[in-house]
């Protein structure tokens, strides 16, 4: 497993690494301290990386959300506005049948 790590994330663990570095300690220690650093870091970053990818997802599930419902209220006040039409036709066809009746 070969991770292609930043040479800045590289140089950033080696400085921990010595920064944390203790007295008798050997060159090849301070570099698997600043390797297991190093994974760290890269492991930080995909977890960043993913967290930032699904705020992002959400934005936009948000923004759609949004847009939907500033739609939505047109589409209801035309099925509202639909929705008299029915009873309109049947009170106009009792007045004629009780206009038909009453004349004849």
């Amino acid at each position: 497993m070969n991770n292609k790590v930043s040479q800045e994330t590289q140089e950033q663990a080696l400085k921990v690494a010595k920064g944390t570095q203790k007295k008798g300690q050997t060159k090849e220690q301070t570099k698997l301290i600043a390797q297991g650093v190093e994974k760290g870091i890269a492991e930080y970053k995909k977890q960043q990386s993913k967290k930032s990818r699904e705020r992002d997802k959400d934005r936009k599930q948000q923004i759609k959300k949004k847009e939907r419902l500033v739609d939505e209220p047109v589409e209801l006040t035309e099925i509202q506005s639909s929705n008299y039409l029915p009873w309109i036709l049947l009170g106009v066809s009792w007045l004629g049948f009780i206009g038909y009746i009453l004349l004849s």
